[in-house]
């Protein structure tokens, strides 16, 4: 599932949430629907609102869906505006040296107050300028205004416009790549930076910020690609070793009872494994040649074929064959 499809998701979650919560914004019949669908959707794209470590990742805050839908009606509002004049966009509008000393006099106050750290103050005066002139620069410094007050989503829509108006203004790629970056949404703060860089491929500020998002994109197929668990290997050092074959019986024998006494008196097979003892007279029986000439028995080597074919033998049918006997006895001597 892609990130910016769960962040979408989790928004439209808190949104109907707070819908939920808020007394008089929907019918009291209805909450009971709501929290329904509410749980349907998160399950559905796999968006979990009580994980702390999931929303952590996916949290736009401080922006919220019905912010989001406000800048994107703006946008459009002033798109439309754009489109429908009668001047093409190429051409600016005509502009007296008067009018562009006194957008430069507003320009000016904002940044002022952007020292002094009058962020909305500062953002009102970058209006006033843009009200005069379609400009940039005023763009750029109304989406520094707007980031530093953490209205970062205003903050894209700005940076946005001044690319619009003159895409090889550096500095509104920064812009626009520190809000993306601030929004947590590190591939397109990526794009942004690297943007910037094919202009001014030096800028170090756009090297620090492509380095840093990059470092913080986590790929959509994290989840996917969990390997399965190994199976277990047995230690070559440990119990059984040197035994060949018959320790892979045993151990067969062992998971057919259950790992301990089975049905029809089925030793205990996982601890005659540990016994140091046992293990002994099994590897004397090896060393002399009688482990051989036990497993080349036709009896045993159907014991075995019968084991990993999941038919366990029982006891009865095991002691009844004079090879196993024997090597009952032999074990038996080991305690």
């Amino acid at each position: 599932m892609a990130e910016k499809q769960q962040r979408l998701v989790l928004s439209i979650i808190d949104f109907l949430k707070e819908a939920v919560d808020t007394e008089g914004t929907i019918k009291a019949d209805d909450k009971e629907s709501l929290e329904v669908a509410i749980q349907c959707i998160g399950e559905a794209f796999g968006v979990d609102p009580s994980d702390p470590i999931q929303v952590h990742r996916l949290s736009v805050k401080p922006a919220t869906l019905p912010t989001i839908f406000d800048v994107f009606l703006k946008t459009r509002e002033k798109v439309g505006a754009a489109a429908s004049s009668s001047a093409p966009a190429s051409q600016p509008k005509s502009l007296s040296a008067e009018d562009k000393a006194k957008a430069e006099k507003f320009k000016q106050s904002g940044n002022s107050l952007m020292s002094s750290k009058k962020y909305d103050d500062a953002i009102a005066e970058y209006t006033k300028a843009i009200d005069i002139e379609e400009n940039a620069i005023y763009y750029s410094n109304r989406a520094a205004a707007y980031s530093s007050k953490g209205d970062h989503l205003s903050a894209v829509g700005d940076a946005e416009r001044a690319i619009a108006i003159d895409a090889k203004f550096v500095k509104a790629y920064h812009r626009l790549g520190h809000a993306q970056y601030s929004l947590t949404d590190f591939s397109a703060a990526a794009d942004a930076f690297e943007r910037g860089l094919k202009l001014d491929p030096t800028n170090a500020g756009l090297k620090s910020g492509l380095e840093n998002s990059k470092a913080r994109i986590v790929p959509d197929d994290d989840d996917d690609d969990v390997p399965p668990p190994l199976e277990p290997t047995r230690d070559p050092s440990g119990p059984g070793a040197g035994l060949g074959g018959m320790a892979d019986m045993l151990a067969s024998l062992g998971r057919g009872a259950g790992g301990g006494g089975g049905g029809g008196g089925m030793p205990d097979i996982a601890s005659m494994m540990n016994n140091p003892q046992m293990m002994a007279a099994a590897q004397q029986m090896m060393a002399n040649g009688g482990l051989a000439q036990m497993m080349n028995n036709p009896a045993i080597a159907n014991m075995m074929n019968r084991v990993q074919s999941g038919d366990m033998p029982s006891m009865e049918e095991l002691m009844s064959d004079p090879g196993i006997q024997n090597l009952a006895q032999q074990f038996g001597g080991a305690r």
